[in-house]
């Protein structure tokens, strides 16, 4: 049954609405399971981890992350969205190795952890060969995360590369999933081209691939402004291939009728508000999920602009929902008597509802007796005059750092300990990475000397405009 470690004393803010918050309270792990969760529960063979003065929470869910980007850090700085998929998807990606891809997932499944993430939907579309996905796969399980790897079939690169059609991508998913059905860290879901990538009919089968295995689909949806290039929810509503295993992405650009299709279906969403707000993708769509019943997630997705870390991204999302929800009044001339939205909301976002997001809310995202023990101590955030924060959970969401992040267990595994993750040489772990991003960014320039390049007759472009032949309401209704 292994071993039983007793969490001590903490401010347990279990995530669970029936255990609610529990001020000096106990986690019992028992292997790699959560046994119990109170006060002074009694385990005298337990090991003890003192959390007085601390917050114990479950661990982040991240619903959306490119994790093979994550050597690319922060080239996207000054990039629109259209500057990023010229850049990363058109120009880096096809210059990525297996081993790239390696580096990418293993520094920044470890970057993830190590910021108190400890289960995270892999939207990985740099899978130019098999051995790409295999060494994407492998960077996730070397470094001990709970994930989704949401295998995709982008066809960046060129066919001599991996892959001679679709059909073959679609074989190479089913490979994918029977070599790794042995272990339950790494579940095999998909990422669907963005609608209108590719012909309708390839969609379906990205679709349908996928629920022949019974796994988690994830989309980009409207992420994009005047362009029918990812808008299809009309299409897929139509075409009867909506459902609850489904995360879409983004969402900005949808409308009415579009978020009712995705409400009814029941599909998730993911969250982006760094991103979204940065590169010109329009505004958060917190307000829409609530007004469809949809439960917002948060994603960190691309580490060539954000950090590696959950926080900034409920920071920005519950800020960017309070504004939204005050402007109407601020315009009237009056100012707000409370908030609308509350930390423990935003918390939510990024543990019970991502959780529930990528089909793993009975295996994690709460401190629930029976479920596995993805456990986050957070060191209670000091502030300048060293004084603890007052409010908890919001010391975690406003004040908190990945420095704040002493302890985490994925698994029942103690991974990182007093600040440091356990088993990992960083130094050289780094030096690989950055070998990495120069070797691919040599290569890179060599055609493209200067990033991003220029729009006028880039892929993305004609991507765009092969959209709308994609993409046909009428046509899909008829067939």
């Amino acid at each position: 049954m292994g071993t039983r470690t007793l969490i001590k004393g903490g401010h347990v803010v279990t995530m669970d609405p029936a255990l609610g918050v529990i001020a000096g309270g106990d986690v019992l792990l028992h292997g790699d399971t959560i046994e119990a969760v109170g006060r002074d529960l009694a385990a005298p063979d337990a090991t003890v981890v003192d959390a007085t003065d601390r917050v114990v929470i479950p661990g982040l869910v991240d619903t959306h992350r490119h994790t093979w980007q994550t050597q690319m850090r922060a080239i996207c700085a000054d990039m629109s969205i259209s500057g990023y998929m010229n850049t990363l998807r058109m120009a880096i990606s096809p210059n990525y190795t297996a081993d790239d891809v390696y580096v990418g997932n293993l520094v920044g499944a470890l970057e993830a952890v190590d910021a108190g993430i400890t289960t995270l939907l892999d939207f990985s579309h740099c899978n130019n060969s098999p051995g790409h996905a295999d060494g994407a796969i492998g960077g996730l399980l070397d470094s001990g995360i709970r994930a989704v790897f949401a295998y995709g079939f982008f066809d960046s690169a060129p066919p001599e590369v991996g892959y001679a059609d679709h059909a073959q991508r679609v074989k190479d998913y089913h490979r994918l999933v029977r070599e790794h059905s042995n272990q339950s860290l790494v579940r095999i879901g998909v990422s669907v081209n963005e609608l209108g990538f590719v012909p309708f009919e390839q969609t379906r089968a990205e679709i349908g691939a996928a629920r022949d295995e019974g796994e988690i689909i994830a989309f980009h949806t409207a992420c994009f402004f005047g362009t029918p290039l990812s808008n299809g929810i009309k299409d897929l509503h139509a075409a009867g291939l909506l459902g609850p295993d489904q995360v879409h992405i983004h969402c900005v650009a949808l409308d009415e009728q579009e978020w009712a299709h995705l409400g009814e279906a029941g599909c998730k969403v993911s969250i982006a508000a760094e991103t979204e707000m940065n590169m010109g993708m329009g505004w958060p769509a917190m307000a829409e999920c609530r007004r469809h019943g949809i439960k917002p997630t948060l994603s960190c997705d691309i580490i060539s602009l954000n950090s590696g870390s959950l926080v900034p991204q409920m920071r920005l999302a519950i800020a960017a929902d309070r504004f939204a929800q005050n402007d109407p009044i601020n315009r009237a001339g009056q100012m707000p008597e409370s908030l609308q939205t509350s930390v423990h909301d935003v918390l939510a976002w990024a543990t019970i509802n991502g959780a529930e997001a990528c089909g793993l809310g009975e295996i994690t995202g709460s401190l629930t007796p029976g479920k596995k023990g993805d456990v986050v101590i957070v060191g209670n955030p000091l502030t300048f005059t060293g004084q603890p924060s007052v409010d908890p959970v919001g010391g975690v969401v406003f004040q908190s750092t990945p420095q704040d992040v002493r302890d985490v267990w994925i698994d029942g595994r103690h991974v990182k300990k007093d600040g440091v993750l356990v088993g990992v040489d960083l130094p050289a772990l780094f030096a690989r990475s950055k070998a990495s991003t120069e070797e691919v960014l040599r290569k890179v320039h060599r055609d493209f000397p200067v990033l991003p390049p220029t729009v006028e007759g880039s892929r993305f472009s004609e991507r765009e405009k092969a959209a709308q032949d994609n993409i046909n309401t009428d046509t899909i209704k008829a067939g």
